[in-house]
């Protein structure tokens, strides 16, 4: 659940001098900033491993070594392990046929009553309390299905937990006679970090075309050389969210065929052109089309069928 769809208000606390503070007060200091800080985890991040969280394990090892690392779940939390730490394998021989059997590793935010005291007091006027909780991260071990093709948690809950991005994938192993029959494979762990890889965005738009070689030809039929009438269409790519300039592609969509003065079907084509002057943006592009008939069809009718599909690769 979102945090904040459990906030029916936001209050801040605030103190004065001469008040006489209870640990109910104090607690809801702590409560609110921890609540911030997992609204702005959760609005801004993805969940999934920020750094660290390396598991690594050989051929014949009966566990695993997790190194130090921070992850973030789906609702904001912070799942922190400071320290390198030894988790041993499921102690399985095979699946039941003689195979492999195939393991999710996944990390988990402690439920607070799974928390472990790390101090405690002795009150003024009361029994001895708690003033310290211990938070460490809950690894689990998911047991998949044995489809080569497309493994998934045999465990519906703990699917729908690493779906729902609560328990987070750090790694996978493969187990055969209790013992790692591969090295760990990170390959199926969820990064916070999104990767850096190609954006990639593509779009149809119908254009506005206008004539940009010779002005006064925009009323007279196409001719058959190619180059002697050149449209510009502007193209908007702002949708695609790029933040720097892509490297577009371009091509015409619609009907090739188009009645001339006698009503019979002439082929009408176009070669395009990007513009470079003034050159691509992030935003946006112009594109040069030279039409070109086999006989006298008008501008006007290719000018409200033919539409641009266009794609951009921010690399």
């Amino acid at each position: 659940m979102a945090i904040l769809d459990e906030m029916q208000f936001l209050e801040r606390v605030q103190f004065f001098n001469g008040q006489r503070l209870f640990a109910n007060d104090l607690q809801s200091l702590e409560e609110f900033n921890r609540k911030m800080r997992w609204l702005h985890n959760q609005s801004l991040h993805q969940p999934g491993v920020g750094s660290g969280y390396a598991v690594t394990g050989n051929i014949g090892d009966r566990q695993v070594t997790i190194s130090p690392g921070y992850a973030l779940d789906s609702l904001g939390r912070e799942i922190i392990l400071t320290e390198t730490l030894t988790q041993p394998i499921p102690p399985v021989a095979d699946n039941g046929s003689g195979g492999s059997v195939f393991y999710l590793l996944t990390v988990s935010y402690p439920d607070d009553a799974d928390l472990k005291a790390s101090e405690t007091r002795a009150g003024i006027c009361a029994q001895q309390g708690v003033v310290k909780l211990r938070e460490e991260p809950v690894f689990c071990w998911v047991r998949l299905n044995d489809n080569d093709l497309n493994r998934q948690p045999v465990d519906p809950n703990l699917k729908l937990r690493i779906t729902n991005g609560l328990f987070i994938v750090l790694a996978q192993i493969e187990v055969f006679n209790c013992k790692l029959k591969q090295p760990v494979s990170a390959a199926q762990r969820r990064n916070a970090v999104p990767a850096k890889q190609p954006r990639v965005a593509c779009g149809v738009q119908a254009p506005i075309f206008w004539t940009a070689d010779p002005p006064t030809m925009v009323n007279v039929p196409l001719l058959d050389e190619i180059g002697s009438l050149i449209l510009t269409a502007p193209i908007n790519t702002s949708a695609a969210g790029f933040s720097a300039t892509p490297f577009y592609t371009a091509r015409l969509m619609g009907s090739r065929l188009f009645p001339n003065s006698d009503g019979l079907p002439a082929l009408t084509d176009a070669l395009i052109n990007i513009v470079t002057n003034p050159a691509p943006g992030p935003q946006s592009f112009n594109l040069q089309v030279f039409p070109f008939s086999q006989s006298d069809v008008k501008v006007e009718q290719i000018k409200s069928d033919w539409q641009v599909a266009w794609m951009g690769i921010e690399s």
